[in-house]
């Protein structure tokens, strides 16, 4: 089975997020959405939320599975036996960062990182871009999934 891993905190789930996700489907038996947990970070939603959100998003594809997971990454992906992480990049500085993770990911546990673009129009959509604008009382409803802002 090829399962890949789609790791993030998903503070929340953008529309970025979805297309990245979406366009692995094809790629994959399997896409395993990891809310990674960090006891040290601030968070706008909670846990309980996030998944909410993603279970919501994703509830009529049966490719996709939802869960949390502690520690590193490889760790997880190594417990659910998963081959790949799927990342998406909206620029080179995304690239830059996520080109020395992944490449740190392969030489510890042989993970492989596949890295899809993000879609034209989405490349300007963040987490915490979206977070700002909600914090403020801004328009935020176009960046996201209806189930974030219901």
């Amino acid at each position: 089975m090829r399962r890949a891993v789609f790791p993030g905190s998903f503070d929340p789930i953008t529309l970025g997020h979805v297309d990245i996700i979406e366009r692995g489907l094809p790629l994959f038996d399997e896409i395993v959405l990891a809310i990674g947990t960090n006891s040290s970070k601030k968070y706008l939603f909670s846990l309980e939320k996030r998944l909410k959100f993603l279970e919501k998003t994703f509830k009529n594809e049966p490719k996709i599975k939802v869960t949390t997971y502690k520690g590193l990454t490889v760790d997880f992906c190594k417990e659910i036996d998963a081959k790949f992480l799927l990342r998406g990049l909206r620029n080179g500085i995304d690239l830059e960062f996520e080109k020395s993770i992944g490449q740190t990911n392969y030489k510890m546990e042989g993970i492989e990182t596949v890295f899809l673009i993000a879609s034209s129009g989405l490349e300007h959509i963040s987490s915490t871009v979206v977070r700002d604008v909600m914090q403020h009382g801004g328009k935020y409803q176009f960046m996201v999934p209806d189930v974030v802002s219901s």
